[in-house]
């Protein structure tokens, strides 16, 4: 059975087999988490982000983590909140999807999740919280081979609305 935990703290600090980031599609580094995650591993990362194509929304891609506690470094594409009429749910819960796939794929046991959509991308906290939950709690349902999952939030109304659901 899977652990579901979640933390207050810095992503980059997590010592996990992945950290995810929530990226922008060009995977050109941002702001938020993204921002800490390149400056913690340093310039590898951004050149290996550099040889990739472009994430489209709602997927993920994996590279090396570099200065990072961790072996990977999973790049999640959320959608930016429109009002909820740009299929904007479906999309955050196939960000979700795709990262936890491509987690187990690369034989991940620990993975560390933020608040995909939630920082700039502005996505209602509540309801992306409740689809990140519903996807992990689904995900971990069928497959066995992630040992612990921790929803890194920086945040402490972001971490209550978490905790709720959970």
């Amino acid at each position: 059975m899977t652990e579901i935990l979640i933390a207050q703290t810095n992503i980059v600090d997590l010592p996990v087999d992945a950290i995810t980031t929530a990226a922008n599609a060009a995977l050109s580094g941002g702001g938020g988490v993204d921002a800490a995650v390149h400056r913690a591993a340093g310039p590898g990362l951004m050149q290996e982000c550099r040889s990739l194509k472009a994430c489209p929304i709602g997927s993920a891609v994996a590279t090396g983590a570099y200065g990072l506690p961790a072996r990977w470094v999973i790049h999640a594409v959320g959608p930016v909140w429109s009002g909820g009429g740009r299929n904007e749910h479906a999309l955050l819960e196939s960000t979700y999807c795709s990262v936890l796939r491509l987690a187990s794929k690369l034989g991940a046991r620990t993975l560390s999740l933020p608040a995909i959509s939630c920082g700039a991308y502005r996505f209602p906290i509540d309801d992306a919280a409740q689809i990140a939950i519903a996807q992990v709690q689904r995900f971990t349902d069928d497959y066995s081979g992630l040992e612990s999952i921790t929803f890194c939030l920086f945040e402490g109304k972001i971490r209550r609305a978490y905790e709720r659901i959970l």
